[in-house]
């Protein structure tokens, strides 16, 4: 969870200088399947490979391009409504509860902090909150196979340990079916203004 919680943040020098260290512990794990293990380290050979301002860029216009690809649990779930507040509230005292000291300027839901939470935690307690957002990484899956992206492996590995049963082809082909958030005129359409209605006196 730590490894992974790594190779979805942003892409740093520090990442890349130990990538070895990481593909050692992914080759460690016992709770992953030789596929899911091998599509790991080669996920970490190929990214480290690559020049590190090309990863960062593709990061950038993977994730911070529309909200199908958000790193933050609770948006495709409440957006931008007050139930999300309240469940960043029991999020954090739940971190606080188990002596999870929070040294980011990230929100509490930012997918890489939660695996970092739970990497912190034990086996049962951290399966049984993977498989709470199994449903959300199994669309966020789905969504990296459609634009043919290799981060995909990432959230595999995770649905893999969460051990959840997920209905995957209902998603899939829900999945199939959105428009894509990340061209320019989606990304105009979503941050135009509304029209001001002023009432008749």
């Amino acid at each position: 969870l730590k490894v992974i919680s790594r190779l979805l943040d942003y892409p740093s020098q520090a990442l890349f200088a130990n990538a070895n260290e990481l593909v050692s512990a992914v080759n460690e794990e016992a709770y992953l399947s030789v596929e899911n293990m091998g599509q790991i380290t080669g996920f970490v050979r190929q990214l480290t490979s690559t020049d590190l301002y090309d990863a960062q860029e593709q990061y950038d216009l993977l994730f911070d391009r529309g909200r199908s690809l958000s790193l933050l649990l609770f948006e495709p779930v409440h957006g931008e409504s007050r139930d999300r507040g309240q469940a960043m509230v029991n999020l954090m005292r739940e971190y606080t509860d188990h002596g999870f000291d929070i040294r980011s300027e990230q929100l509490p839901d930012y997918i890489p902090l939660y695996l970092e939470y739970l990497s912190e935690q034990d086996e049962a307690y951290a399966r049984e909150w993977l498989s709470d957002i199994s449903h959300i990484l199994t669309r966020l899956s789905e969504r990296l196979l459609e634009r043919k992206c290799n981060y995909r492996v990432l959230y595999e590995a995770l649905i893999e340990l969460s051990g959840a049963s997920v209905e995957r082809e209902k998603i899939a082909q829900a999945i199939r079916k959105e428009q894509p958030d990340d061209t320019m005129e989606a990304i105009d359409k979503a941050w135009e203004d509304k029209e001001i209605l002023f009432d008749d006196p």
